[in-house]
């Protein structure tokens, strides 16, 4: 597990750490890209620093406590090949912390930048009303309720795990007087028309799935696949999206790598394709003026 001495200082312990890492078969994406990126994360999250850190704290010690703590999860990560986020039970979006666990994703979207940007230069207006597909964890409904705090937001799952799980965090960040969580498949149970519809679907194709890195077999299944293709769920958002939607109404579909798949299963729908400054692919934007026709044609 490794050893340190009663004077360790962060610094010390991200090196140490990031060697353990990088010198074992580990796969990196849930919220790091990188052995250095993890140790880093690991040992400020042990800390408390992580989101008020200053180089200058890089040589600060660490308790006898802290630095088991930090060996004792880094062991685990290497033995399970357990994403970080799950042994540490938090992971970041937008800024803000978030539960998670097993039961959902980990919060990895770009949608964080458009959020932080309050959707510039997509939206033609302030939403008044926005609709999740698929919330997981809640963090991405979660955040728009903070960067609308006008507005009204309706976020769906159909898992009632990740519904639970949304709970916790719908609490922790007090958005709940405006933030509704509704147990559905897809559209199903959802009334009225929204302003904005943000979605991170499954897009996974089934062989895909069996063969992604160890790290991804302790995510939900059912958060991932979507078809022989992967654009199952895709399909259906498209298909149902308009009769949710205001007449300026704006719909954001995240489908990762897919997106060269979902354009040519789609000839007919004027995709918008957001490009991203911090990273991040595959999430398209489309108004509802645009949808009936196009979506018509690929049934």
């Amino acid at each position: 597990m490794g050893s340190s001495g009663p004077d360790t200082t962060i610094r010390e312990m991200v090196s140490q750490v990031s060697d353990q890492f990088d010198g074992s078969d580990l796969w990196y994406g849930h919220g790091t890209e990188n052995p250095l990126d993890e140790a880093v994360a690991l040992v400020l999250h042990v800390t408390g620093d992580l989101a008020d850190f200053h180089a200058t704290d890089f040589d600060a010690p660490l308790s006898s406590e802290q630095s088991e703590q930090i060996l004792r999860v880094a062991a685990e990560r290497i033995a399970t090949r357990k994403p970080l986020p799950y042994l540490l039970g938090e992971a970041w979006f937008a800024g803000l912390p978030y539960i998670v666990d097993e039961r959902v994703l980990i919060p990895r979207s770009p949608f964080a930048e458009l959020i932080h940007d309050r959707f510039v230069p997509w939206l033609p207006r302030e939403p008044q009303r926005i609709l999740e597909i698929g919330t997981g964890s809640g963090c991405i409904a979660i955040a728009c309720a903070l960067a609308f705090p006008e507005a009204e937001v309706v976020a769906t799952d159909i898992s009632d795990e990740a519904l639970a799980v949304a709970a916790q965090n719908v609490e922790r960040h007090q958005v709940g007087e405006r933030l509704t969580l509704l147990r559905a498949d897809l559209f199903n149970g959802v009334t009225g028309q929204f302003d904005l519809i943000v979605t991170n679907p499954p897009y996974v194709a089934h062989e895909e799935v069996i063969s992604l890195p160890a790290e991804y077999n302790h995510e939900p299944v059912l958060a991932l696949e979507s078809g022989t293709d992967g654009l199952d769920a895709s399909r259906e958002i498209l298909a149902q999206a308009r009769r949710f939607l205001a007449d300026d109404g704006v719909l954001f579909l995240e489908v990762g790598a897919y997106w060269q798949a979902l354009d040519e299963a789609f000839p007919a729908l004027p995709f918008m394709w957001v490009d991203f400054e911090y990273g991040g692919e595959g999430v398209a934007m489309i108004a509802a003026a645009d949808l009936p026709a196009a979506v018509a044609q690929n049934k």
